[in-house]
């Protein structure tokens, strides 16, 4: 059994420097190759033609609501809230509005700093028959699986749903 040895200090610096670099990004990115393809591989990327890796940034920390019009007492009704689902769950939402033509199949977390949280979708075009003719990964053309990412079908909508641990 061979031993893969890392340097931590590399690789921290690594990914300081990927995480400085997206921020300069928009909210949402095409990558040419996931950051972390073992991860990616494991939940259903492959190297063909028809899937896609959209890297999502997520703002950090609680969501604000919307002033109420009117006088209000502020101590009655708080502005901020938790949202009942995850952070992951949201950038997933936010991919599959970007790219309706396309579901997303399941993602992970990039990267995060202060501020963010970066997640990688793998988004899958549903109508390339690439796809179509791939007989472990055609299911996600089926009829069923439209709108995955917003009726809570992706592993991270199950896992806050209470249907996974």
């Amino acid at each position: 059994m061979s031993v893969i040895v890392i340097d931590m200090e590399t690789a921290n610096d690594t990914s300081k420097q990927n995480v400085m670099r997206w921020r300069r990004q928009g909210t949402i990115e095409r990558v040419e190759k996931p950051t972390n393809l073992s991860r990616a591989r494991k939940l259903g990327y492959k190297a063909k033609q028809g899937f896609v890796v959209l890297r999502v940034r997520v703002p950090k920390g609680k969501r604000k609501r919307p002033k109420p019009a009117g006088g209000r007492n502020p101590r009655k009704a708080g502005r901020f809230f938790t949202l009942d689902k995850s952070k992951q769950q949201v950038a997933e939402e936010k991919a599959s509005r970007k790219h309706p033509n396309m579901e997303v199949m399941n993602s992970y977390i990039a990267g995060e700093d202060g501020s963010y949280k970066w997640f990688e979708c793998i988004v899958v075009d549903r109508s390339h028959p690439a796809v179509r003719k791939d007989k472990e990964r055609k299911w996600i053309a089926a009829k069923g699986q439209r709108g995955r990412a917003f009726r809570g079908l992706t592993s991270s909508g199950k896992k806050s749903r209470g249907l996974r641990a």
